[in-house]
Order: C-alpha cells, then structure tokens, then sequence
C-alpha cells in the first residue's frame, strides 16, 4: 500500500515537473512552430489550422484544451483544461486573460474542488484581463468586455462587461472574419 502510494506521488510529481517546463522555459520560445509542435505532440494539446498560441501562456491539463482554426490567443493568458476547454473558430482571446474550469469549492468542510468545462464558441472576442470562471459557456460572436469576470453562460452576439459580467447590448450577427494572425515576440 505505502509502496504504490508512493508510486503515485512520484508519478503525480512527474506530470507537475513536465508541465512545469512548458510554463516556466518552453512558453517562452520565439518560435510559433516550436511552441505549437510542443503542445501538440509532447502535451497532446488539439490547436486548429493557422491557430496561434503566443508567448507567455500558461497551461493545466493540456490535454484537454481545444483551440479551433485561426483562432488566437495572446501571451500572459491562464489556460485550463483540467475539465474541459473549447475554443471555437476565429476566436480571440486578448492579452492577461484567466479561463478556469476548477476552483474550490466554499461550502466543502474540506475545501474540496469543483468545476464544469468551459465553452467559448466561433467568432467570440474575450479582451483584456478578462476572466471566465468554470462551467460558463460564450455563445458565438459574443464580446466579454476587458477587466469582466464571467460567472454565468452569456448568449449568443451579446456584449458583456462588469464585475460580474452582465449585459451590454447586442452584437451584428453577419460576421465572417477569419483571424489567423501572428504578432512576432509575443
């Protein structure tokens, strides 16, 4: 019993230290190829076609991170797969922003965790130092104003702003850009 609990940690441990070298070194390597290749192949993350992921991000559970085609996400931006995320196509997630899909539960005696997968659909825009909390699904074409924290589902074509988030107006539904951009260093 010790023995496998052991064997447990110390696999645990492993994983903390793998993940730990994307987060801390490879995250910041000037090269979007290297970057995308690691993700993919050696964390198993799903990024789209022209997608781009830029410098400075960092990860839980990559593994269970999708990123639709051309869609963007810039650097310093908190990214959490430990329950599920999906990003559609031709999103953009700004500069800073935090999408979590786990926190810990307040009413749990023991502190424990909960958490649901988070969705954010085609054409969405999440901007500066926003945050999505766990279980919150963005419709498509939706706009999550910049400093917003997201603690319920926002519908579709709608622009939401405020601590927390709440509606705005409503966004023209005709949208048909494709993002697929790079920003060099970033």
């Amino acid at each position: 019993m010790i023995a496998q609990l052991q064997k447990l940690e110390f696999t645990s441990f492993l994983r903390w230290l793998h993940l730990g070298l994307y987060n801390r070194f490879f995250t910041y390597l000037p090269s979007f190829t290297i970057r995308h290749f690691i993700l993919r192949y050696l964390y198993g993350m799903n990024i789209g076609r022209q997608a781009n992921v830029h410098m400075g991000i960092r990860v839980f559970s990559p593994q269970r991170i999708v990123i639709g085609d051309r869609s963007v996400v810039h650097f310093d931006c908190i990214l959490d797969g430990r329950c599920g995320l999906v990003v559609g196509k031709d999103v953009d997630i700004s500069f800073q922003v935090n999408i979590f899909t786990l926190e810990h539960d307040l009413d749990d005696p023991l502190y424990g965790s909960k958490g649901a997968a988070v969705s954010i659909h085609d054409h969405a825009i999440i901007s500066t130092r926003s945050t999505i909390l766990p279980g919150v699904t963005i419709g498509e074409g939706s706009v999550v104003a910049s400093g917003a924290v997201v603690t319920k589902d926002v519908p579709p074509y709608t622009i939401v702003g405020g601590v927390p988030a709440r509606f705005i107006r409503e966004r023209t539904r005709n949208l048909t850009y494709e993002l697929a951009f790079r920003r060099y260093f970033h």
